[in-house]
């Protein structure tokens, strides 16, 4: 097992991406090149990048990675008003997604903090 797997954030961002697919896939085919593509990729991103930082030789590099994770779960955030604005997405789906992509960026926070110079253990 590689030590990203072992992680609840990485967990938990598979998760994330999962129900992103789920959600697109009853986008309009017409948004298949649009939001569909635009918020699969982002949500894949999270998790390749907490897998891709964990496999660096520090924690400073691994910190970068979570870094970028989190823009990633903002930048989906950012695209699911934007569904939601287009009518693509309930209040109830949005709410449910959001909350998710909330207690996703407090997970890669806690982790983030954890690896800081200073804080480890």
């Amino acid at each position: 097992m590689f030590r990203f797997e072992k992680l609840d954030v990485w967990q938990k961002s598979i998760s994330f991406s999962k129900a992103i697919y789920l959600i697109t896939a009853k986008f309009p085919s017409d948004e298949r090149f649009g939001l569909t593509s635009q918020l699969r990729r982002a949500s894949v991103s999270i998790s390749s990048n907490i897998a891709e930082g964990s496999g660096r030789k520090s924690d400073t590099e691994f910190i970068r990675f979570l870094d970028i994770a989190y823009g990633s779960v903002l930048e989906v955030v950012s695209q699911l008003h934007l569904s939601q604005s287009l009518d693509l997405l309930s209040e109830a789906v949005f709410q449910s997604t959001y909350t998710l992509a909330e207690e996703l960026t407090r997970m890669l926070s806690g982790l983030r903090s954890s690896l800081e110079p200073g804080r480890r253990g």
